[in-house]
């Protein structure tokens, strides 16, 4: 017995060293970076804005989606520091991320957890809302006379798998909302991924009517300054046709998982990318450039933290999204491109002020014409695209399928913004509708919320 148990430990001592060394071979240690970097973020906003808990969200939202090396991740958080770290058997990557009081969570691939607590605001203290009053000046949403709106979000095949929330908006009102399995509420922050980079074109906008910005602007970076990358204008920016290089493939280690995991100054790293094509003749779907339109507008103000507070004194405020937080980088540039957590109601409010044309209870919040001209298709885009909106819904084969909409009946004035893993808000001026669907529901599952979308319009239009 004595030998067949020193046997039994000499096996499981093999293991614990050949384990990890097969993972270290396996894995590049810079995949390994982005994705303890990745781990520590994605932990780290879940449980300091949305209220989860940490296991809870390393195995449903980092682990469940199928990545190997995620699978061996392990997460300690610091609740006095406010810090998340993270590491392949809790030892190597060496991911670390922090939270700071007004702009959320931020990756510190360098370790400077200093620097980028100095990204932290006092955010302004909301109106008081009335939450008795009907949803959006409130909460209250009356849903029960529409049964055929609740038997179609009671559908899995119709809302499709990992649903977390769904919202249904016609005519200004709730007509229609459902959350998904272990969701605490309305109130908890969902991430928008990249439904971010068009909140982020709104914001611009802001900046425009407020006359600090134009969207023909040029020499927008002091590095770009004598090279042809000054012919660049914020419109090249809004429209994704800045003609800088960027590889968006986030199978492994690329521009863009480098930028959001491995650089503490985004907009510095994505700035510094070659001009591939001549700015305005060629359509790149690019984080990059979205973090860069972040830096450009932030650059209008003169003081750091006035430009921290506007996203919300400009744009959430007035529109009464309490819940949502624009989360920066470590060096305090907002990550334009995917961060932005909200609650679907929140996010249901800014679908309906891009319906609104941009007006908010009689109140101008985005300039005369910026939201028609955001949803006006970019010829560099073979009109596939605006300025931070789409024109067809989400794509689940391949990337060169222009015709995703096929097969869909739906008005030809809708019109999207998409997020990575199932986020969307589909906006209908025609209808009057606006339709919020959120989860956790990769491309592999080959969903389409366009089923959803056609559903709801096909069951409104049959109570006219």
């Amino acid at each position: 017995m004595q030998i067949v148990l020193s046997i039994v430990k000499w096996f499981a001592g093999l293991l614990v060293v050949a384990v990890p060394a097969l993972a270290l071979w396996l894995a590049p240690p810079a995949l390994i970076r982005v994705g303890a970097s990745y781990t520590a973020k994605i932990v780290c906003s879940n449980v300091f804005l949305a209220g989860r808990e940490a296991e809870s969200v390393l195995a449903e939202d980092v682990q469940a989606p199928g990545h190997p090396l995620l699978r061996l991740m392990q997460v300690r958080v610091d609740g006095e520091e406010r810090t998340v770290r993270t590491g392949l058997f809790g030892v190597f990557g060496e991911g670390l991320a922090v939270f700071r009081d007004g702009t959320g969570c931020a990756a510190v691939p360098d370790g400077d957890v200093a620097a980028a607590r100095g990204a932290a605001i006092k955010a302004p203290t909301a109106a008081s809302r009335d939450d008795a009053a009907p949803w959006p000046q409130g909460e209250r949403a009356d849903t029960g006379g529409y049964p055929e709106i609740a038997a179609l979000l009671d559908d899995p095949a119709i809302v499709g798998p990992g649903l977390r929330a769904a919202v249904v908006v016609s005519d200004g009102r709730i007509v229609g909302e459902r959350l998904g399995v272990g969701d605490a509420g309305p109130e908890r922050r969902l991430l928008g991924w990249s439904v971010t980079k068009t909140v982020n074109a709104a914001i611009a906008g802001t900046l425009v009517g407020a006359g600090r910005l134009s969207v023909e602007e040029k020499n927008l970076l002091p590095e770009w300054a004598g090279d042809r990358r000054s012919e660049i204008t914020v419109a090249h920016l809004l429209g994704l046709e800045s003609g800088l290089a960027f590889n968006e493939d986030y199978g492994g280690v690329s521009d863009v998982t480098r930028m959001l995991y491995l650089e503490p100054d985004m907009a510095r790293f994505a700035a510094d990318m070659p001009l591939r094509y001549r700015p305005g003749e060629h359509f790149s779907y690019s984080s990059g450039t979205s973090v860069i339109l972040s830096r450009v507008w932030q650059n209008t103000f003169a003081d750091a933290e006035e430009a921290l507070a506007w996203p919300r004194r400009a744009l959430f405020d007035p529109l009464g999204m309490e819940t949502a937080v624009f989360e920066t980088d470590a060096r305090g540039t907002f990550t334009g491109s995917s961060y932005l957590y909200a609650s679907p109601r929140d996010w249901a409010r800014f679908g309906q002020l891009l319906l609104q044309d941009g007006v908010w209870e009689g109140q101008r919040v985005l300039p005369e014409g910026w939201a028609k001209w955001m949803r006006t298709p970019t010829r560099a885009s073979d009109g596939e695209y605006g300025r931070g909106v789409w024109m067809q819904g989400p794509r689940v084969t391949t990337p060169r399928d222009r015709h995703q909409d096929e097969g869909f009946d739906l008005p030809e004035d809708a019109y999207w913004m998409i997020g990575h893993d199932g986020q969307t808000i589909t906006i209908i001026p025609s209808r009057r509708l606006v339709v919020v669907r959120m989860g956790l529901t990769p491309n592999v599952l080959a969903y389409k919320p366009q089923t959803l979308v056609e559903a709801v319009v096909k069951a409104l239009d049959g109570r006219d």
